[in-house]
């Protein structure tokens, strides 16, 4: 599974938030929504998150390995 945890503690660290996220760069509501609820997302949004937040994609997102009972 993948979780986006890593990314709203980068965006807690960073001048921005989820307001500037939408208005000033663009990014949409719907965006927001799957990461909140660890959606998939496409490479070029992870792309764009890391040039707004300047940072890597381990900052945006990581990998949690799903256990099979």
């Amino acid at each position: 599974m993948i979780s986006y945890k890593p990314f709203w503690e980068t965006l807690k660290n960073s001048k921005e938030s989820t307001y500037t996220l939408i208005q000033k760069h663009h990014v949409s509501g719907a965006t927001i929504d799957k990461l909140r609820k660890n959606k998939p997302l496409t490479t070029t949004t992870i792309d764009n998150l890391c040039r707004i937040l300047q940072c890597s994609v381990d900052e945006i997102m990581e990998y949690l390995p799903s256990h099979l009972d």
